[in-house]
């Protein structure tokens, strides 16, 4: 089935049809389809978004048309071609040619994608003197040039920065200012902004339309999230277990689907309908005895030039999270949350203020152990990173049971299939390692770790941001149940509001470390106090009327290019 285009007789870039790629699993010599007879194009100027739900073959279909599959990736069958050139023909070396000049890719961890060791000016400047053959000085001043170009702050100081040195809406900002140094013709964004807090997400999201305004470039949008395909895509192509669902213009699928999983997807996404908002439960946390108190809070980062003061993460924070309450914890990149979330679960230090879990006091200068592991526990955003890979699930559940030395030994296996099944995971898993999850049971199996000492507060900072609508709902679901059956408190932090209107029972804004305004889920995302709050919301995917595409006509011009890297076509 082939997405409609809506070109208006707009030439046709990329054409796919009856695509089939599989993968050779280890030790086998037979190939495994994952994607079948996939089929649908994208014109100059348009945006075809690639939805579904994690292991529907999105990312699988992004790689084969950049030339990025893995060793045991192999297109079978059917063609991609780009103008009068079959993509699926090409030999390694013509698909990086292809890809530096003519197709750009976005990919979707933009910190996995740099070398720590090198500067992100010269990550940029490869791409200019690879593809437009500009000399080491000429690839230097253009690639400040390209940098301003994207909205990336002061760009010749952060071309000066190591990755870990930006945020994550500023390393995406590097990553498409690569992308587009070849002046490229098709853009294949891969989850771009899945990371991002939604304003960043559509800071990202607007440029990539001017992008695409200036040079009339095609794109692939491939996201989880379907308020940005709604609101940044002409045509959807929905995907399931590698086959096309339904395909068509995106109002007219998103607003009226016929596939049924289609319309599962869109009523597991989150949204602001203020009707979902948690208004049961602890309706005042002031009349339950607190969880965690806050006084004071003061938390500071050195600065890279020592002649500068140190950066505040947090400053003068007050603030009470009520016992059972889901506190939601909002804001910015670069607010503070997970800063936050660090000093609470007792992994970072602070140098001013008092915190208190319970009825035992953090100290300032936490060591190794952390004492209050059994009251509190945090989950972290990316379960890959947090999970050992050469562990086996049953040994990853059980590693905290033998560090704080419970139950006898012959009792550990079961403590550990008991927290696995408090997950929804049966038996079957407990020899599995990371790698052989998707990334809805990562998460699950990172919750079974952090359950098996029978914590009464969860630190939750943005457990679902990597999975999709589907994987997500059942997570919230998980949590919500969770929380019922054992009378956790839990602080979620999240930059989605959607999802934070349907798990949250309280609410906390920070902005780049104070908190801005804090009360229950239905005052502040009903009736925000300050503008900030706003801004937020606002900022939110799809929360308003649908919008569609606007009129290539209408829309705003665009900073031209810097005459060092002006189009050539």
């Amino acid at each position: 089935m082939a997405a409609p285009t809506g070109t208006d007789h707009a030439p046709v870039l990329l054409d796919v049809r009856a695509l089939r790629v599989g993968y050779r699993r280890r030790h086998h010599h037979d190939v495994t389809p994952v994607v079948h007879d996939v089929s649908f194009s994208i014109a100059a100027g348009r945006t075809v978004a690639l939805i579904g739900q994690s292991g529907s073959g999105k990312s699988t279909i992004a790689q084969a048309l950049a030339g990025l599959l893995p060793p045991n990736g192999r297109v079978l069958s059917g063609d991609a071609t780009f103008g009068q050139t079959s993509i699926t023909d090409l030999r390694p070396r013509e698909c990086r040619t292809l890809r530096g000049t003519t197709i750009a890719h976005i990919p979707q961890d933009p910190l996995g994608s740099l070398d720590p060791l090198s500067k992100v000016g010269a990550f940029v400047a490869r791409s200019l003197i690879l593809h437009r053959g500009l000399n080491k000085r000429e690839a230097r001043s253009a690639t400040i040039e390209l940098l301003d170009r994207v909205g990336l702050p002061d760009a010749r100081t952060k071309a000066s920065a190591y990755p870990h040195e930006l945020s994550g809406g500023q390393l995406q900002r590097v990553i498409i200012a690569a992308a587009i140094a070849g002046n490229p013709r098709l853009l294949i964004a891969d989850e771009p902004t899945s990371a991002l807090d939604v304003s960043v997400q559509a800071v990202i999201l607007d440029l990539i339309d001017e992008l695409q305004a200036e040079l009339d470039l095609g794109v692939l949008l491939i996201t989880h999230d379907l308020g940005v395909a709604r609101d940044r895509s002409d045509s959807v192509v929905v995907l399931n277990n590698g086959r096309v669902e339904e395909a068509g213009p995106t109002r007219e699928v998103l607003a009226a689907p016929s596939a049924a999983y289609t319309r599962g997807l869109l009523a597991d996404a989150p949204t602001m309908d203020t009707r979902r908002i948690r208004q049961t439960d602890v309706l005042d946390e002031s009349e339950s005895a607190p969880a965690i108190t806050i006084a004071d809070l003061t938390k500071t980062y050195r600065r890279r030039d020592s002649a500068q003061p140190p950066a505040a993460a947090i400053a003068d924070l007050n603030l009470t999270i009520g016992d059972g309450s889901v506190h939601a914890i909002v804001g910015e990149s670069g607010s503070g949350k997970t800063t936050l979330a660090r000093v609470l679960a007792g992994l970072s230090p602070f140098e001013q203020g008092v915190v208190r879990v319970y009825d035992r006091t953090l100290p300032h200068h936490p060591g190794e152990y952390n004492a209050n592991a059994r009251q509190l526990q945090l989950v972290y955003q990316n379960p890959m990173a947090a999970l050992d890979p050469r562990l086996t699930v049953a040994q990853l559940i059980g590693e905290p049971i033998e560090i704080h030395r419970l139950h006898a030994r012959t009792e550990r296996l079961e403590a550990t299939r008991h927290a696995l099944a408090q997950v929804g995971l049966d038996d079957t898993y407990l020899k599995r390692r990371p790698a052989e999850l998707s990334g809805g049971q990562r998460q699950r199996v990172a919750i079974a770790r952090a359950l098996v000492l029978t914590p009464k507060i969860l630190i939750l900072d943005e457990p679902t941001s990597a999975l999709d609508v589907s994987a997500q709902a059942r997570i919230v679901d998980l949590l919500l149940d969770l929380r019922e059956r054992h009378q956790l408190t839990y602080v979620f932090i999240s930059h989605d509001l959607g999802l934070v209107a349907r798990l949250a029972t309280h609410v906390s804004v920070l902005r780049q470390g104070r908190l801005v305004e804090s009360g229950s889920a239905t005052d502040v995302l009903t009736a925000p106090a300050t503008s900030y709050t706003t801004r937020l919301l606002e900022a939110i995917p799809g929360s308003g009327p649908a919008r569609g595409r606007p009129d290539r006509g209408g829309r705003h011009a665009a900073t031209p290019l810097p005459a060092a890297y002006a189009l050539s076509r």
